[in-house]
């Protein structure tokens, strides 16, 4: 497993993961009543905000993740599941760098 491949990985997702927390903040920002749009738009755009809100959270919670996974890239067990103990493939933590557990015990 090759660790400044990873440790770039990580870096590049958080980066990543940044700026669409940016985005959805911008979109999560509250509807104003004085925009004149109709009843049906502003329910719309009230469903869309909740639906960026949820996004954003996840969006937050995956940052966190990373900069923890970034933060023990060089700790012995990096790279283990959490659960079977057993090696979490190279693919899976280059698609997934904040995955702690194998693809059978994430399941």
């Amino acid at each position: 497993m090759n660790k400044a491949q990873i440790a770039n990985r990580i870096k590049e997702e958080i980066s990543s993961t940044e700026e669409s927390i940016v985005k959805y903040r911008e979109l999560t920002k509250p509807i104003a009543p004085e925009n004149a749009i109709g009843r049906v738009s502003r329910m719309d755009a009230i469903n869309n905000k909740s639906v960026n809100e949820v996004a954003l959270r996840k969006a937050e919670l995956k940052l966190k993740n990373l900069r923890v996974a970034l933060s023990k890239i060089d700790d012995p067990d990096f790279g283990s599941c959490l659960r079977c103990k057993n090696p979490i493939p190279i693919e899976r933590i280059m698609l997934l760098p904040q995955a702690v557990f194998c693809v059978n015990c994430a399941r």
